[in-house]
């Protein structure tokens, strides 16, 4: 078969895919490099897979495993490659797969234990790191509340390292009617916050509990009444001198808190 051109229809259509709006319309998204592809063909639905001669010599094993999972796949040009791509070095390997996300109540189904909560959460790169956090530290899954990134972005997809396909990720616009929905989930809503009344260090008990953590936009943090809307606010503790911690460290801490008491609660 001849190698795809940028030109070619298919490749055309695919590359439409990195507009959320033609996301939305078709119910696909793409999905680049060897961690998401394979991710995606183990845990997700892939239609179709294009590569380049350079991506068939190293991963012929992983296209060929994808053909027989019954996707179409293609070669295509390095230029092909490069319209398909937003990075500045493309992999040559990009799957076209299903969306992810699913309705928020089919998130919280199932009595969930941990939930992360990144609200109005703007730059993709920080949301598919919490996204691949809340994944390793066995979260049920993930909510993205208010005006908050797609989680399809290529940039999400790539930092969360095919963790997009291993959990379930809801979006909901409304945060008021996000906050009640974990609620009705059971779960305890805690927000992290500098001026929390509880500290970090001193919150296993309450993370004993069914917990939901609310993280705030990179820039900004939690609103004052999101953060009002908690039932909880924790502060993540400074013992040295720096002013702060960045968005991703501070989920990583908040989560594996959860993780250790939830460990701790069942092997007492």
């Amino acid at each position: 078969m001849d190698s795809l051109t940028e030109r070619t229809p298919r490749v055309v259509s695919a590359v439409k895919l990195a507009r959320a709006a033609e996301r939305k319309k078709t119910g696909l998204f793409l999905a680049e490099g060897f961690n998401a592809v394979s991710e995606a063909a183990r845990f997700g639905s892939v239609r179709e897979l294009f590569f380049t001669a350079d991506a068939f010599d190293r991963h012929e094993s992983l296209i060929a495993s994808v053909e027989a999972g019954g996707a179409r796949v293609f070669p295509i040009t390095d230029r092909a490659a490069k319209a398909l791509s937003d990075t500045v070095t493309p992999q040559g390997l990009i799957a076209v797969t299903e969306l992810v996300d699913v309705p928020i109540d089919r998130a919280l189904a199932g009595k969930p234990r941990l939930v992360a909560v990144p609200v109005e959460m703007a730059e993709p790169g920080n949301a598919g790191t919490i996204i691949r956090v809340a994944d390793a530290a066995g979260a049920d899954s993930v909510v993205l509340l208010g005006d908050s990134v797609d989680p399809h972005n290529g940039k999400c997809v790539r930092a969360s390292a095919g963790s997009v396909f291993h959990l379930p990720i809801a979006r909901e616009r409304s945060i008021e009617d996000g906050i009640d929905g974990l609620r009705r989930a059971g779960l305890t809503v805690v927000a992290t916050a500098a001026d929390g009344e509880i500290d970090l260090d001193d919150a296993d008990e309450l993370l004993e509990q069914p917990t939901a953590w609310l993280f705030g936009n990179e820039a900004h943090g939690l609103s004052l009444p999101v953060a009002q809307a908690a039932d909880h606010r924790i502060r993540i503790p400074i013992h040295g001198r720096a002013e702060s911690l960045n968005l991703a460290t501070a989920a990583a801490l908040c989560l594996y808190a959860s993780a250790r008491v939830r460990r701790r609660s069942a092997n007492p």
